[in-house]
């Protein structure tokens, strides 16, 4: 099949290439680096398939130019959708397909990697040994072990950040609206309303996908109810 794919950086392509030869699927692929919009959708003419990222722009005017170059296949290398006009899709009969999840190690790894470089100033300390500059002050996080850690969202990813943090010695508090007992179970944590969350936890990390319902799920409110010091990742 001859796949048109947006967006494209040199991992992608690095990666994409060696899959279809290494697994044999024979498919012939094009690589453009611009994003997929109306604009440049002509780009696809031709394509029965084109593959596209999370910033692309499916909108009802790219579709439509889609169909007409002959595409019938949108193929999605991500797990969000909501760059795309499913129903207008669906209109001019054009199939979308996604992944279904990233690793959800993988995510919850850089979770915490992003929670220890936040905590222990990482970033800042990094740009001070390059200047020469070996002060402490300002750097100084706070341990970990003991710390309430509030995890919002426990499905596969949450689950696997709430380990993770259970391997630190963190005291877990969740919220989820599908509460999960097994991972209750396992790993002591302790399902508890939003409200109480946001007030007593030292860090909130968010493990969502975006819905109406997760929309402006951080804001003014619930800022103000956390800790002063808290860490939200």
């Amino acid at each position: 099949m001859n796949l048109a794919v947006f967006d494209t950086h040199s991992y992608d392509r690095e990666a994409l290439e060696r899959v279809n030869h290494t697994e044999a699927f024979g498919h012939r692929l094009a690589f453009f680096e611009p994003r997929l919009s109306s604009e440049t959708a002509p780009l696809a003419a031709g394509f029965p398939a084109v593959c596209v990222f999370v910033h692309d722009r499916l909108d009802a005017p790219a579709l439509q130019a889609l169909k007409q170059g002959g595409t019938r296949l949108i193929a999605l290398r991500c797990a969000g959708f909501n760059n795309i006009d499913l129903a207008a899709a669906a209109r001019l009969g054009i199939r979308v397909v996604r992944v279904p999840e990233y690793s959800p190690h993988a995510v919850a790894e850089h979770a915490m990697a992003l929670l220890l470089a936040l905590n222990r100033k990482l970033p800042r300390a990094c740009a001070r040994v390059r200047d020469g500059n070996f002060s402490l002050d300002g750097l100084v996080g706070f341990d970990l072990f003991g710390k309430t850690v509030g995890i919002i969202g426990t499905g596969k990813i949450g689950a696997a950040f709430a380990r993770i943090a259970r391997g630190f010695g963190c005291l877990l508090l969740a919220y989820d609206v599908h509460p999960d007992e097994a991972l209750r179970e396992e790993t002591g944590l302790e399902y508890v309303p939003l409200e109480r969350l946001w007030a007593e936890s030292d860090i909130v990390s968010l493990h969502v996908p975006l819905f109406k319902e997760t929309l402006h799920l951080v804001g003014e409110k619930t800022l103000s109810a956390m800790k002063p010091g808290a860490l939200l990742i």
